[in-house]
């Protein structure tokens, strides 16, 4: 029997075809040569199919029985439209350009009635139909660009709603070229043309182009409505692109990525599930598809499909991936209603298909009794059926029943392939069972979410006869995990991120405790026998594993991560099966608790000691003191974890020297009790005299005495994990007084002498290089957020500790998934890995995982970090990307473009911490993608005329840094700012903020605009001497202005009717007489010597002033003569 090829098991969807509808289109006479259907529309009641014959059948969906026949004499049906909100109520175009609006009356039995017909695209093509999705007004555009809106008044509204919609059909806009698409989401209008993408905000009545790029074709465009769980979310819009490709863009218009689905589409075509013909798969691999998308539909499970002359496309579009592609020709439209879609064909014929799993199509197949059919599909897609998903739905007993529906004379080879499937499958209970079949009743595997190998030891079956092993063999491993207590459960989570070896079988350090959990029978009284009874447990547990683990697959990377640490102190919280004797010597102290206590004894006993002092308020208030009791303290860390060479030459002397200082501190006073305190406000206090104060401790006089000794440390690998085990309890004090030391700069680096300054503090050389081999020696006891703002905060200037700190991360995470998919994935795989891992919070961890997509992919990765802010601050992406400012830069301002206009100010506002951020952006802002500032400003410091109309790549992001509320004293210096770059508007808004007129009219001068006179920004004169002062400016400039040197706008000669925008004295003239009346402006113009200057041009305004003035007067005197009659008649 030739084998069958099978489809790969990433394909789990598929498209099928039910029922034909061509008894349907019969029965309605619409496959015949003289009528045929011409478009077609679906919502949840109806399907609408309009004819070349001016008819529109509605049919009802359920059962095909209820039929609507609406007549139209206008011509053919070219668009039908049904309201999805209100399915009452139908648009209808017809071929001569009329839209008409039909009222059903369903439901109060009455008959359709026509409740509106638009003429307003009469004579031309009608391309598209859309309705809102909230009230009753439909979108039509035509063939020419014009797009219109028809709000509808019904009978349901009552006769008195007719009178308050004077103008039912509304000009939208009109595009350059022919509508392709139209479409609608929650006041917003989506317009896609032959050239290019238009949003329209149809409240606001705004517009925006979407992208920079024309095309040429037809290409369509769709909104992508949120899931209802994603609150905070904005709809995306997605805009199809030549060459198989697709532009992201965010609600706003603004284009966030592009999608090539070009190499994607090289797979095969996956068949149809239709009655019509057996299914048929071929698996070799066709060329890859440069496609234009003539539509984009959105369908149910966040899909987009569309469709060419070859056949049907769905994509996941947020994951860049295709769902399936079938071949089905000759499609001249497609109407999508959640998983339903009802194709047109060219010739007339309607096919109606389902978007299923595979699963569920089978059943539906088996449901209806097409067994034959169902046999095929489950063959092709039997890998798919295989997974543990789809055999819920597909159980054994019912695919062996299918399998006994067929005829054996005739399906033979049909029933040997269902058996090889039903061959491949195992109960569903048992799924996954061979993996443990191997391993003895004491042992099992369980396989986390992130691929560890997880050894549960089943401790209790030592002996069969016991009845209570025997029962302990029972459990499942999901009840044996519950007995582990609650914070016990929360400390693996945390190991199963920290630990990422994919390939390393460890032991879960908990299970070590299991027996004191479990009530067993034969559990020992005594605490020294249960425990010596665990050691061998393990021990044995261990030996027996060996041989049986060793058949795993084992990376090379790991396996020589693993033959490299073999001789070092195990530094890990999990433990390794495969060890050595020896090694097991040294693990049966960390599965015993009693000798982990002697241990850590005088560690824990000088860290309760430390804490008590940190209580008293009397420490706390006074930094010396605290650093003192840090650096008694950090002699028994350094003990117990610091390196051992360090240690031995450093203990005598720092110990003798910061108790001899501690008991002179306490001699001075004698009040202070170790006992007392409150520690509410510990950490403010710590805070503010950590900023204040310097480095006053007494490890300034035992670090560094040899300057050689700071080089090794700094290159030594991180401590990311304890080295032994530590109770929650005392490693939450571990780790509180340990970030205490970093914040308070309380380090240790060998004996000796270090040259200190004035005030006792050490130097800023000595001080980070002691930070960084800190971070490296401790990394597993500093609380990671305060450490990055402490970081960020002290040490801003020197990049150094920053990347120890993010090269400790890495540490931390280089066997994280994301980690490893670094390596092989793109960029918008490992966003959308980052994004389903979250919420993130503001932990660390995601800080580590941006800084690789930097260094992998650059500034392209840094705008699609948005999305994590919060998590993410664009102070951390000022870390990651110091040496280059520009990105930090497109980072900032697309951060900010994300929000809504009304919301970008308070964005940018809580973004500004500290306040002293708010200078250095803007210079960073004005001094990137910046014109010249030789175009803008010229020799003598003075604007270059218009040259506040060039193009500065981040205005809007200045502006809004500009207007922010802020000091009088950070005004002053934005001012300077603004002025020595030559960005004039932020400039000139600064200086009537401040209230410097004078100098901005002054600037208005030289940069020779008249606009920037407005009412608006309160840059027009207020007062005579203002006007007077800005008549001088005119007359002294214009000559210059206008007949010397290039500039940025037009030259013409003072008094030309062809400069109404120059700063001349005419122009100025007239702005004054529209502003005080003409009446009153030549008296001063009079009085400043400047009639002569003025044209006949200047008369004749002043004289239509005057007229109108008289015309506005007699006006107002008229109306308030008749106000007064009426207001008497009715006293009357």
């Amino acid at each position: 029997m030739a084998s069958v090829p099978i489809i790969p098991d990433s394909y789990n969807h598929v498209l099928a075809e039910f029922e034909c509808l061509d008894p349907l289109l019969s029965a309605l006479r619409l496959d015949s040569s003289r009528l045929k259907c011409t478009c077609i529309a679906v919502s949840k009641r109806w399907l609408a199919l309009g004819s070349s014959g001016g008819g529109l059948n509605l049919i009802q969906k359920d059962g095909w029985k209820q039929r609507l026949f609406l007549a139209h004499k206008e011509g053919a049906i070219s668009r039908v439209a049904c309201c999805l909100h209100d399915e009452d109520y139908v648009a209808v175009a017809t071929s001569q350009g009329l839209v008409v609006v039909w009222e059903l009356n369903q439901e109060r039995r009455g008959k359709p009635e026509r409740i509106y017909v638009s003429s307003e695209h009469k004579g031309r093509k009608v391309t598209a139909l859309c309705w809102d999705t909230a009230a009753l007004r439909v979108f039509v555009g035509d063939h020419v660009g014009k797009v219109s809106a028809i709000k509808i008044n019904t009978s349901k509204q009552g006769k008195a709603a007719a009178t308050f919609v004077m103008f039912p059909v509304q000009i939208i806009t009109t595009v350059d070229s022919r509508v392709v698409q139209l479409d609608y989401l929650d006041g917003r209008l989506l317009i896609s043309s032959l050239t290019r993408t238009y949003l329209c905000d149809t409240e606001r009545e705004k517009f925006w182009k979407i992208g920079n790029k024309e095309r040429d074709g037809e290409f369509g465009a769709c909104f992508f409505p949120v899931g209802k769980n994603s609150v905070n979310q904005q709809p995306l819009i997605y805009c199809a692109r030549p060459g198989s490709r697709m532009w992201e863009v965010n609600f706003d218009g603004e284009v966030q990525s592009t999608h090539q689905f070009k190499q994607l589409l090289s797979s095969p075509p996956l068949p149809v599930v239709t009655l019509r013909l057996d299914p048929h798969y071929t698996s070799s691999s066709c060329s890859p598809q440069s496609l234009s998308f003539p539509k984009l539909l959105y369908l149910a499970e966040h899909c987009v499909m569309t469709w060419t002359e070859r056949g049907i496309y769905i994509f996941l579009p947020q994951s860049v991936q295709v769902l399936l592609w079938s071949e089905v020709k000759d499609i001249q439209d497609v109407a999508v209603y959640k998983s339903e879609l009802f194709c047109l064909h060219t010739n007339g014929k309607v096919v109606h298909l389902s978007l299923l799993l595979v699963d569920r199509c089978i059943e539906r197949l088996i449901r209806r009794g097409f067994w034959t059919l169902a046999a095929r599909v489950c063959c092709l897609f039997q890998n798919s059926i295989i997974s543990c998903r789809a055999r819920k739905n597909l159980p054994l007993d019912k695919l062996e029943h299918l399998k006994s529906q067929l005829d054996a004379s005739t399906q033979q080879d049909l029933i040997t392939q269902m058996e090889e499937l039903i061959s491949k499958l195992e109960p569903l209970d048992s799924a996954c069972s061979s993996r443990r079949s191997s391993i003895s009743s004491h042992e099992s595997f369980s396989i986390l979410d992130s691929g560890i190998y997880r050894v549960i030891s089943r401790r209790g079956s030592q002996s069969d006869e016991d009845s209570c092993s025997l029962h302990s063999q029972t459990f499942s491993e999901d009840e044996r995990l519950k007995e582990f207590p609650a914070h016990q459960e929360d400390e693996q989570v945390e190991l199963d991120n920290v630990s990422h070896a994919s390939v390393t079988v460890e032991a879960d350090r908990n299970e070590t405790f299991l027996p004191f959990s479990i009530p067993l029978s034969f559990r020992s009284p005594s605490p020294l026998v249960s425990l010596q009874a665990v050691k061998e447990s393990v021990s044995s547990f261990v030996r027996k594993t060996t041989e049986k683990i060793g058949t795993l697959h084992i990376s090379p990377d790991t396996r020589g991560r693993q033959e490299a640490k073999d001789d070092e102190p195990l530094q890990e919280l999990t433990v390794s099966l495969v060890a050595s004797p020896q090694e097991e010597k040294e693990l049966e102290p960390q599965s015993c608790q009693l000798p982990e206590e002697d241990y850590l004894r005088d560690l824990n006993a000088a860290t309760a000691e430390a804490i008590a002092k940190l209580q008293d308020p009397l420490v706390l208030l006074e930094p010396q003191c605290m650093r003192r009791v840090l650096q008694e303290w950090l002699i028994y860390l350094e003990e117990k974890f610091g390196s051992k060479e360090h240690y031995a030459s450093s203990i005598k002397k720092s110990k003798t020297v910061c108790v001899e200082e501690e008991r002179e501190v306490l001699e001075e006073n004698p009040r202070l009790d170790p006992t007392d305190g409150d520690p509410s406000d510990k950490e403010q206090s710590i805070l503010k005299d950590c900023s204040e104060n310097t480095d006053d401790t007494c490890v300034s006089k035992n670090m560094c005495e040899n300057s050689t000794d700071l080089k090794g440390p700094l290159d030594s690998c991180f401590q990311v994990s304890p080295p032994c085990v530590i109770e929650p309890d005392v490693q939450k004090d571990l780790v509180e007084l340990t970030t205490l030391c970093f914040e308070l700069r309380v380090f240790s680096c060998g004996n000796g002498e270090a040259e200190e300054s004035s005030d006792g503090s050490l130097p800023l050389s000595a001080s980070w290089t002691l930070a960084c081999r800190f971070m490296r020696s401790y990394f597993f006891l500093l609380d990671l957020k305060r450490l990055k703002q402490c970081i960020i905060t002290m040490y801003s200037t020197i990049p150094n500790v920053w990347e120890t700190y993010i090269a400790g991360l890495k540490e931390l995470t280089c066997h994280s998934p994301v980690a490893l998919a670094m390596e092989n994935e793109d960029m918008l795989k490992i966003l959308k890995q980052l994004h389903d891992l979250g919420p993130w919070d503001d932990s660390p961890l995601l800080l580590v995982h941006a800084q690789r997509l930097y260094e992998k992919f650059g500034e392209t990765a840094l705008r699609p970090l948005i999305k994590f802010h919060p998590s993410i601050l664009p102070s951390d992406i000022k870390q990651l990307c110091r040496n280059d400012p520009a990105h930090f830069l497109a980072y900032l301002d697309s951060l900010v473009k994300s929000k809504p206009e009304d919301k970008r100010s308070s964005l940018l506002r809580s973004l500004l911490q500290p306040e002293s951020v708010r200078l250095d952006w803007l210079c960073l802002a004005v001094s990137h993608d910046a014109p010249q500032r030789t175009n803008t400003v010229d020799a003598e410091g003075n604007p270059r005329p218009r040259s506040h109309l060039f193009t500065w790549g981040y205005s809007q992001l200045i502006l809004l840094l500009i207007k922010l509320p802020a000091d009088f004293v950070t005004k002053e210096k934005m001012a300077d700012i603004c002025k020595a770059h030559g960005f004039w508007p932020g400039y000139l808004f600064l200086c009537l903020e401040l209230d410097r007129r004078i100098e901005a009219f002054t600037n208005i001068a030289h940069l020779d605009d008249l606009s920037l006179l407005n009412g608006e920004d309160g840059s027009i004169p207020e007062t005579i001497e203002e006007w007077k002062f800005l008549l001088r400016l005119a007359q002294n400039h214009s000559t210059t202005f206008h007949h010397h040197g290039p500039q940025n706008g037009k030259v013409v000669s003072n008094g030309s009717p062809s400069c109404p925008d120059c700063i001349t004295v005419e122009n100025v003239a007239l702005l004054l007489a529209k502003a005080i009346g003409p009446n009153r402006a030549l008296p001063l113009l009079q009085e400043c010597g400047l009639t002569l200057e003025l044209s006949e041009r200047f008369t004749g305004v002043c004289e239509i002033l005057r007229i109108a003035e008289k015309r506005q007067r007699a006006l107002i005197q008229s109306m308030l003569e008749r106000c007064d009659r009426f207001l008497w008649s009715q006293q009357a």
